[in-house]
């Protein structure tokens, strides 16, 4: 009786179509849908990643390349400023030497003493001219206050003619360079006479 039925049910159908399969208990639900719409966006965000870490990586190469560079310019900057600091002092300290060697040569001809000792005058002023341009001044306190800060004093010497501790003379002339001391003066500082009354 079962089997006439299924096949009255099976002549039942449609030409081309098939009775619906009862679902398989054994096999459970049905898998779900394994096609992830978002993998092609995480695939793109993951390359465009990528590609910024590259482009960031290439170009802290560079900034570093960059600095040792820049590092290695000024190094060889300051060891020329070290090396050729003096270049501008020194040419134009060549004129003082061509006058001096003009100066020895007229020496050796002239019998005249004060046409040589004028020579040597003029090469002395343009040797401090020369040293002037180039901050380098005198420090000359003849007949000043004795000042210890700009000059040494070498003896003090009581003078009656001179305003005690005032410089009264200078042995040897001290120079500074752009107001800096680079040698003090040696002097020779005046003191009052023993017994001498103080000044009101």
């Amino acid at each position: 009786m079962a089997n006439k039925a299924a096949e009255a049910e099976q002549e039942a159908l449609e030409p081309g179509e098939e009775a619906a399969s009862e679902p398989d208990p054994v096999a459970g639900e049905a898998a779900p849908d394994t096609d992830d719409e978002g993998a092609p966006d995480l695939q793109a965000a993951l390359e465009a990643a990528e590609d910024e870490v590259a482009s960031l990586k290439d170009a802290a190469l560079r900034a570093q390349a960059d600095v040792e560079n820049m590092r290695r310019r000024a190094a060889r900057d300051v060891e020329n400023a070290h090396k050729f600091a003096l270049e501008r002092f020194a040419e134009s300290l060549l004129p003082v030497v061509d006058s001096l060697e003009k100066s020895v040569e007229s020496a050796a001809e002239a019998a005249d003493a004060a046409a040589v000792s004028e020579g040597v005058a003029l090469c002395l002023k343009l040797f401090l001219d020369t040293l002037a341009k180039h901050g380098i001044e005198q420090v000359d306190p003849l007949g000043e206050p004795f000042d210890p800060s700009r000059s040494e004093a070498m003896a003090m010497v009581e003078n009656p003619d001179a305003e005690p501790n005032s410089v009264m003379e200078v042995m040897q002339k001290g120079y500074a360079l752009n107001g800096r001391l680079v040698r003090a003066a040696k002097v020779i500082v005046a003191k009052a006479p023993v017994g001498a009354k103080p000044a009101d």
